[in-house]
């Protein structure tokens, strides 16, 4: 079987990692000031768990991403908040050299755009040796062998894309040596940033397979950050949705998706056309997402856009309020919360669908 070297990692000793944000906040230097792109984000990825973070674009995920590595580039920075990852504490605090082993070594990351993380100077297996070497990996040819074993998995001719270029590379090949380039070095923590963006149905379902594969063979704790909720329904055990820098919504993903509480997962899902049945039912949120600069100060981020808005939704921020196993920032979920205040709330999103139809 391929796939033997791979699965080694996994029967070493070592331990899925848990992952705990709590409180982080990031803001981005701007001529009006710092403004906020990520704002008191609380998280926790379960050990060995798939977790997907979903939300339109310009919701924060990435750069909440980004955050689990440190690596949030001026003009930005991490204002607040700690990660905690099992083995190497909080990733916030970390510097230097120790940030430079914990990244490859403990985390692993697959960027967006797959092609802007290669050098298109050099082939993939150069670009392999580089990466052993900075991370001191005695035996390298140990570590060809394992590229090759993992490229070969994905269905791909592993000694022919090491001695490729990215631009012989399709785009599907070129995200499948991400993933490659992120596990190699036996990493515990995996982060894809959008894995099937641009990508074709079929590739899509390939590279959504090989991450559920993977993951279950070498032991991970995965998250994945995704626009697409067909992408999460697939894969994900949990799923927490942004919007505005914040989660507002989070728990098992069946859950959050079969009976979502905030008001904004449940226009996402409004959003989605369906394969059966009239495709005008499905419904675009109304308005626009916001951006730095018009996040609110106060109240709701989502408020502008929220067919069930209060007064209150104007002048205090929800807080985070645990419905079931899910957790929900919302000020009409929290209302909602008792056998009235569900009638209540069930006429409402009623009412609001009437008029938006």
């Amino acid at each position: 079987m391929v796939m033997t070297s791979v699965k080694a990692p996994a029967t070493s000793g070592r331990r899925a990692p848990g992952v705990r944000v709590s409180g982080l906040s990031v803001v981005y230097r701007t001529p009006a000031g710092e403004l906020p792109a990520v704002s008191g984000v609380d998280l926790e990825l379960v050990p060995g768990s798939i977790t997907g973070v979903v939300g339109e674009s310009g919701s924060g995920k990435s750069t909440l991403a980004l955050s689990l590595l440190n690596a949030v580039q001026p003009p930005g920075r991490i204002s607040a908040g700690s990660v905690e990852i099992d083995g190497l504490g909080d990733v916030v605090r970390l510097r230097g050299e120790e940030l430079r082993k914990a990244r490859g070594r403990h985390i692993g990351y697959v960027f967006q755009a797959a092609q802007n993380s290669l050098n298109p100077l050099k082939t993939v297996g150069k670009q392999l040796l580089d990466l052993g070497r900075s991370h001191d990996v005695a035996d390298l040819r140990a570590l060809v062998r394992d590229a090759r074993d993992l490229l070969g998995r994905m269905g791909m001719d592993g000694a022919r894309v090491l001695d490729s270029h990215q631009h012989e590379l399709s785009g599907g090949m070129r995200q499948r040596v991400g993933i490659m380039l992120a596990l190699v070095l036996n990493a515990h923590l995996v982060v894809l940033d959008e894995p099937t963006t641009a990508l074709d149905m079929i590739t899509q379902a390939n590279i959504l397979r090989i991450v559920r594969e993977v993951h279950e063979e070498r032991g991970l704790t995965t998250l994945v950050i995704t626009h697409d909720l067909g992408v999460v329904a697939e894969i994900a055990d949990r799923l927490a949705v942004m919007y505005g820098g914040r989660v507002v919504e989070q728990g098992p993903t069946r859950q959050v998706l079969g009976a979502p509480r905030h008001p904004y997962t449940q226009g996402l899902l409004r959003a989605i056309p369906r394969l059966v049945g009239d495709i005008d039912e499905a419904r675009a949120l109304p308005g626009r997402p916001p951006t730095l600069g018009t996040i609110p100060a106060t109240g709701c981020v989502f408020r502008e856009r929220c067919p069930l808005r209060a007064e209150i939704c104007a002048t205090a921020e929800p807080r985070a309020i645990s419905l079931g196993e899910s957790i929900v920032a919302c000020h009409v979920a929290e209302a909602g919360a008792g056998p009235e205040g569900r009638t209540r709330q069930a006429a409402e999103a009623r009412k609001a669908r009437e008029e938006h139809t």
